[in-house]
């Protein structure tokens, strides 16, 4: 499933192809036509995200709402003067215009709302780290030290933590060097404080390189590319996710999994015993 980041670079893309443009709705599937219908010629002012929650807003106040789910997907294509691709698989919604067109496929949720809809949706969810401004970060800590669950159950729950999926969960309590079967109701706030903070930093990297980097060579590395202009590398490597029996690069010790929250859950036994 995507994670924050990675919606709040689709919302951006799509404001820039589409914002103060009226394009074509359609639901080439058919599953989605009577909220084309609504949407069709409408103007479209901008998108935005909540976590892994997607809000495409157009005039006279219709907002598409997108919930990607686990195969979900949303495509934006420049169009190249050589005609409009034909809709190829399940195209539940396809936006077009004389230069863009995008193609939303497999989606958890699609729907159209009005603003005071899509504010309850945006209601039910927990802070989202890439709206430090708009997001009370204790909102979250009060609902994780409420909770037996573990931190790690707790840090995919979007009612506590909007955005954050399975790299961040895993690689943050690596940073951290928090146990991850820690209840919510033993973590320290100091530690809570630290993961928010660091959510604030790492995540708007995400979203402007597309790609998660949590290893501290790594972002120093992207973040002095970034200010000085230079197209970042994609070189992509974690700490623990999805390196079962590899060794840990802090202590050497061998990185476990078990599933957690319905994920596999990376983490090292020896030095993340941190509540």
């Amino acid at each position: 499933m995507p994670e924050g980041h990675t919606l709040h670079a689709l919302a951006r893309d799509l404001t820039a192809a589409f914002a103060g443009r009226a394009p074509s709705v359609t639901s080439p599937q058919g599953r989605f036509a009577e909220g084309a219908a609504l949407l069709d010629g409408h103007e479209v002012t901008g998108a935005r995200a909540w976590g892994k929650l997607l809000f495409v807003e157009f005039a006279h106040d219709r907002i598409l709402h997108v919930h990607l789910g686990l195969i979900g997907t949303f495509r934006i294509q420049r169009l190249d003067g050589s005609g409009v691709p034909p809709a190829r698989g399940a195209v539940r919604v396809r936006l077009l215009t004389d230069d863009h067109v995008a193609d939303l496929r497999g989606p958890m949720a699609c729907q159209v709302l009005t603003p005071a809809e899509a504010d309850r949706v945006v209601a039910r969810q927990g802070p989202d780290p890439l709206r430090p401004e708009e997001s009370d970060p204790d909102r979250a800590w009060e609902r994780i030290r409420a909770s037996r669950r573990s931190i790690a159950e707790l840090l995919m729950d979007q009612t506590v933590l909007a955005g954050v999926g399975n790299v961040y969960r895993c690689e943050l309590l690596w940073r951290h060097r928090v146990d991850p079967s820690t209840p919510g109701n033993r973590l320290r706030r100091a530690t809570w404080d630290l993961i928010w903070g660091d959510l604030v930093r790492l995540m708007p990297v995400g979203v402007r390189v597309g790609r998660i980097v949590t290893l501290d060579d790594d972002l120093a590395r992207v973040e002095a590319q970034l200010v000085r202009g230079e197209v970042p590398d994609q070189d992509r490597r974690s700490a623990v996710y999805r390196r079962t029996g590899e060794p840990c690069p802090r202590c050497g010790s061998r990185v476990r999994t078990r599933e957690v929250a319905g994920r596999n859950l990376y983490w090292c036994g020896r030095c993340q015993r941190r509540h």
